[in-house]
């Protein structure tokens, strides 16, 4: 029977090892990992029990669900407080399971991995480093120290996860995968390739393989990803999808679809995650066929091809998608009403605005950028009783994005001393506030605290922000410093665009052609970089280079989409092009621009206000 009892024990292990690994990849098997990864951690601890120790673990859960766990905890014995200790943990009750942990006569190893990992689950990383610090080294175990590994490396804490894990006398499949996914998180590639090369090859498993794929993809090594991909000995269909998925972001369509076609099983993630990289690469046919084939649709589905056709400006084929919806969830009813707020179609917006059953912030930000009217938003969210950070965000985005940026910084003070946690979200907000306010420290000191306040990893957005707020300052170097520091796989043409934009606007042509060579290559066919670029030369009287550009511009066919603005009155759209003289009530817009709106543009101090030179008046 013990002979019995340890292999299962050992096997199970092992299972457990893998559903861990699985987290980076996999943050919806959350829940159930932990019961497992707690299960079999109590299992171990009592393998030489009479009975079996798993059976026993899942009766107990049971009855802990139940609300009637006293029912195997009338024993103060180790075993027993653990399991209960875990369970309190489970169900959020923090404070109860360290009550618990602490009036245990004897703690084991496994007691001290449990309480670390609650602290860990329940985001609480500062009370499970001092736990974990304050562990006797006879305690330390494979768990608590794979925990925190993963846990540093979450934080951004590098140094911290390689310290713990040169000091463990055994290392498993999770911790050599955590720490490489950490190295690549932060774009030290040959880090993690270098420990990739040292892991033991029986660590190495399909979640490991994934990472590493994961980790080049997203450095922009998307050929190393391929590599990756090929050596991996054995393939699931998340591994499958993770190569499709790098393809898609990499804007390599085609090579995505043919491994999609090539998959030997297909489940309803991959389905999904190759329609949206169908959608977002402006492929709509072939993600209406991919939609029209799949045996079996799911809301995320249906989501997926509302949103994806709202953002190719296809705002009505969203709408007969939405509508055929069996069940609509918030994400569609948002990305619908936000559909028709930013084509100014407020009317439509309105009607699916009232007809929406439950209504977040998400959507009152629509409603408020689509109308403007930012103060009826924030009278709103004051009524609002239970404020999360969706609420608190919106209204942050809401004033920064019509140029209140005080008012955005105000209310994320108070967000924070309302003890709500900001996300990533938040931090574009606020980073965007003090772009347009001219705090260059306040909006530094922010970007700082994302990644050592709060566990947060920049991301391009931010990277974009940041690079926005030292170029509007003059601070070019500094700012070409912040976008060489970054990930590669993360300069986008947004933060080489916000760089080629402050480059322009102090007149810095060297670095510009550095610059705009990186982007017109990473975006050959956008004429936003060829434009900005354009510009800098002929203000700064270089005719040649600008002669070089438009020709280069001619040779790829890039047209440069005049800017429009977009108004609804009656129910009816109305799209003005800059020089379209086109509109049969051309006339009359003149006359109300030149009585009405050019007087309360110069009260208002812009000096430049004026008319075209061949308007009607």
């Amino acid at each position: 029977m013990g002979t019995m009892v340890g292999s299962t024990t050992h096997r199970l292990n092992k299972a457990v090892n893998n559903i861990l690994l699985l987290r980076p990849c996999f943050f919806f098997l959350r829940s159930q990992q932990q019961n497992i990864h707690h299960h079999v951690l109590y299992t171990t601890a009592t393998s030489t029990s009479y009975d079996n120790p798993s059976f026993r673990n899942k009766i107990s859960f049971k009855f802990a669900n139940r609300d009637d766990s006293r029912t195997f905890t009338d024993s103060n014995s180790t075993y027993n407080c653990t399991v209960r200790m875990t369970e309190l943990g489970r169900l959020g009750k923090v404070n109860e399971a360290r009550k618990l942990f602490d009036e245990m006569t004897e703690r084991g190893p496994v007691s001290y991995s449990s309480m670390i990992t609650i602290y860990l689950k329940n985001n609480d990383i500062y009370k499970a480093e001092r736990l974990f610090h304050e562990m006797p080294d006879s305690k330390r175990n494979l768990v608590a120290d794979s925990a925190m590994i993963h846990a540093y490396v979450e934080a951004g804490k590098i140094d911290e996860a390689q310290k713990i894990f040169n000091q463990m006398p055994v290392r498993n499949a999770f911790s050599w995968t955590s720490l490489i996914s950490g190295y690549f998180k932060i774009g030290k590639v040959d880090d993690a390739r270098e420990l990739f090369g040292k892991m033991p090859e029986r660590e190495k498993n399909v979640v490991t393989w994934t990472n590493v794929l994961l980790g080049y993809a997203r450095n922009g090594l998307i050929d190393e990803a391929r590599d990756a991909f090929d050596q991996m000995p054995a393939k699931n269909v998340v591994a499958w999808t993770a190569m499709i998925r790098a393809y898609f972001e990499n804007k390599q369509v085609d090579k995505g679809l043919k491994i999609f076609y090539m998959m030997p099983q297909r489940n309803l993630y991959s389905w999904n995650v190759t329609i949206q990289g169908c959608l977002d690469g402006n492929r709509v046919n072939e993600a209406k066929q991919l939609f029209d084939s799949m045996p079996l649709k799911n809301v995320i589905s249906w989501t997926t091809m509302v949103m994806g056709l709202a953002r190719n400006g296809m705002t009505e084929f969203a709408r007969e998608y939405f509508d055929q919806m069996p069940n609509k969830d918030i994400a569609a009813w948002n990305a619908m009403i936000t559909a028709y707020a930013d084509e100014g179609q407020m009317v439509e917006a309105s009607e699916l605005f009232d007809l929406m059953p439950t209504k977040n912030f998400v959507t009152w930000n629509a409603m408020i950028d689509g109308s403007g009217d930012v103060f009826s938003a924030q009278i709103a969210f004051d009524y609002l009783e239970a404020k999360d950070v969706v609420s608190w965000t919106a209204m942050i985005l809401a004033y920064s994005n019509h140029g209140y940026g005080d008012r955005a910084l105000e209310t994320f003070a108070r967000m924070i001393r309302s003890g709500n946690k900001p996300d990533e979200i938040t931090f574009v907000g606020v980073l965007s506030a003090c772009s347009h306010a001219g705090l260059v420290k306040k909006g530094q000191m922010l970007f700082d605290s994302m990644r050592f306040a709060y566990g947060l990893e920049p991301n391009a957005e931010h990277y974009s922000c940041l690079t926005d707020i030292l170029g509007r300052a003059g601070l070019v170097n500094e700012a070409f410093k912040v976008v060489h520091q970054m990930p590669p796989g993360d300069r986008d043409g947004a933060v080489l665009g916000a760089l080629l934009g402050a480059c322009k606007l102090h007149g810095d042509v060297e670095l510009a052609d550095y610059i705009g060579d990186e982007l017109l290559d990473l975006e050959p066919a956008s004429s936003g970089g060829y434009v900005v670029l354009a510009n800098l030369y002929a203000a700064c009287g270089k005719w040649d280079k600008f002669a070089q550009l438009r020709k280069k511009m001619k040779e790829r066919r890039v047209k440069k989409v005049p800017g429009f603005s977009q108004i609804e009155v009656n129910g009816k759209s109305h799209i003005f092009l800059v020089g379209d003289r086109s509109h049969p009530e051309m006339e009359e817009i003149y006359i109300v621009l030149k009585e009405k709106l050019l007087p309360l543009m110069q009260e208002k101090g812009y000096k430049n206000a004026s008319l075209p030179c061949n308007a009607i008046v």
